[in-house]
């Protein structure tokens, strides 16, 4: 954005901010978060002000790194499962499926596929993305705008919670202290998981622009490991400020799957601690995959 000064005598100053923090001239954008910002600018002239306002967009200032994978394992998984959110807790494999009159929560043995306890949604819940911490069970249902939290040992449902401007629940994460939440479109969300309140968002963006489409999410080593709808990839995203710092062609892996009228695309990371890798499967698949990414 500029301003044009066709009278500069009369103008006394200027000064810009982005969301409310004072910018100049040397001002490292690298600070801020990513994507679409107001800018607004005060002008003083003739000892009166005005405020200009206008819409900024910050890009990644890095190209995307492109990362490999091994395939280290492959375990049997429910081809029926239309799998939303995958997530290992305490070495233990937690899965949230989709589809109405279809949608569960499930403690699987991940070795061997065996369902160890499983919970079925109300019919008029389409089940999303999950997520574990302090020994809670945080699952998201898709356009119903709720979402609910359960005792991880018993499954007994403790709560339920609304959602607050994200349009839609789609897939979740925790870093520990705060939870993860995307809504299909380019933002992630930030809840306080005392309060499931939204504080504020991240927007996803490369040096080229938005990445819309965010779906299922994992924590893993410091940065969100992201599907996006209808690609059989991952989003490696700085949780930061929201720029896409690599991303993992995985479509090789749908090949390897039993091929069937109901096959889907891939969506399910997991990151097991103790073994240190990550496991992928995906929308009724036969199998899940334990894999090693590689730089």
């Amino acid at each position: 954005m500029s301003l044009e000064n066709k009278k500069s005598h009369i103008i006394d100053s200027v000064s810009y901010s982005i969301n409310g923090k004072t910018i100049g001239k040397s001002t490292n954008l690298s600070n801020f978060k990513l994507g679409k910002h107001t800018i607004e600018a005060i002008v003083y002239f003739n000892n009166e002000k005005q405020t200009v306002n206008s819409t900024i967009t910050i890009l990644n200032s890095e190209i995307p790194k492109i990362y490999k994978y091994k395939i280290i394992n492959e375990y049997p998984h429910d081809i029926t499962s239309y799998t939303q959110g995958l997530e290992f807790f305490n070495n233990n494999l937690y899965e949230s499926t989709g589809q109405y009159k279809e949608s569960k929560l499930r403690h699987v043995n991940y070795k061997t596929g065996e369902v160890i306890k499983n919970i079925d949604l109300d019919d008029e819940y389409f089940g999303e993305g999950l997520t574990i911490l302090n020994d809670k069970i945080y699952q998201l249902t898709w356009k119903e705008g709720t979402g609910f939290v359960y005792d991880i040992n018993t499954f007994d449902k403790l709560s339920s919670f609304k959602y607050g401007n994200s349009k839609e629940g789609w897939g979740f994460c925790n870093n520990d202290k705060m939870l993860y939440k995307s809504d299909g479109s380019e933002k992630i969300w930030l809840l306080d998981p005392k309060t499931l309140i939204e504080q504020e968002y991240i927007q996803v963006y490369t040096n080229k622009g938005k990445i819309i489409g965010i779906n299922e999410m994992e924590w893993v080593n410091g940065k969100i490991y992201a599907n996006r709808y209808q690609k059989d990839g991952v989003a490696i995203i700085n949780p930061v400020n929201g720029g896409v710092i690599g991303v993992i062609d995985f479509s090789p892996l749908k090949k390897l799957v039993t091929q069937h009228d109901g096959l889907d695309v891939l969506n399910g990371i997991a990151y097991n601690p103790e073994t240190k890798t990550l496991f992928v499967t995906g929308k009724r698949w036969d199998k899940l995959f334990e894999v090693e990414i590689i730089e």
